[in-house]
C-alpha cells in the first residue's frame, strides 16, 4: 500500500499584524514545493517578543481577510488543542495521525536565532525548514549557527522577489 504524504507548509508567528509579505512567501512555497496547503499557525505570544499589540481574535480576523481569496492557505490556532506554543509540539501534532510532510516556513531574520528555539535540532529532522530571504538579513542568517550546523540537510534558503515589509515596521505606523 502506497500512502502518499500531503506536503503541508507551516508559517508560524504572532502575525502582529499579518501583511502581504506573509502572503507572498506562502504563495511562493506552494508553487516551489508543490504544497497542498500552507497553514498560518498563529500564536498568542511569540516567546522571543514582547506582548502582541492586538488581541488574538483581531489578529486571526486580519489573517483571514488577507487570505480569503487563497483556498490553499488556512489560518489556525492550535495552542489550546496542543496545550503549547512550541513549534516542535505543533509539528508532532500535525504528523501524529496523518503522515504529513512538513515544510516549516520562516523569514531569514528568524533563522538567526533558530538555534535558541526549543528542540530546534529535532525540528530540523522532522521537517524541511524553508527560509525566505529578507532585506538586510541574508548575510547574518547565512552566518548563523543553525545554517552552519544544518548546512542544507533539511534547510532550503530561498531567494525571491522580496516584499520589503515587516510586522515590526507596520506596528510603528
Amino acid at each position: 500500500m502506497n500512502l502518499k504524504k500531503d506536503k503541508i507548509g507551516i508559517l508560524g508567528g504572532s502575525f502582529d499584524p499579518a501583511h502581504k509579505g506573509h502572503l507572498a512567501i506562502s504563495k511562493e512555497a506552494i508553487k516551489r514545493f508543490k504544497l497542498k496547503k500552507v497553514i498560518w499557525a498563529i500564536t498568542k505570544k511569540n516567546p522571543f517578543k514582547k506582548k502582541s499589540n492586538k488581541n488574538l481574535s483581531i489578529r486571526i480576523q486580519k489573517c483571514k481577510e488577507i487570505i480569503k481569496k487563497f483556498k490553499s492557505i488556512e489560518v489556525k490556532f492550535y495552542e489550546n488543542k496542543i496545550k503549547s506554543n512550541k513549534t516542535i509540539n505543533l509539528i508532532n501534532y500535525l504528523t501524529k495521525y496523518k503522515k504529513n510532510e512538513i515544510f516549516f516556513l520562516m523569514g531569514a531574520d528568524n533563522l538567526i536565532n533558530f538555534h535558541k528555539w526549543n528542540k530546534w535540532k529535532i525540528i530540523s529532522k522532522k521537517c524541511t525548514i524553508v527560509v525566505f530571504d529578507r532585506y538586510g538579513f541574508k548575510k547574518k542568517s547565512l552566518n548563523s549557527t543553525t545554517y552552519k550546523r544544518l548546512n542544507n540537510k533539511n534547510l532550503k534558503f530561498i531567494e525571491f522577489n522580496k516584499v520589503n515589509i515587516s510586522s515590526s515596521q507596520l506596528r510603528k505606523i
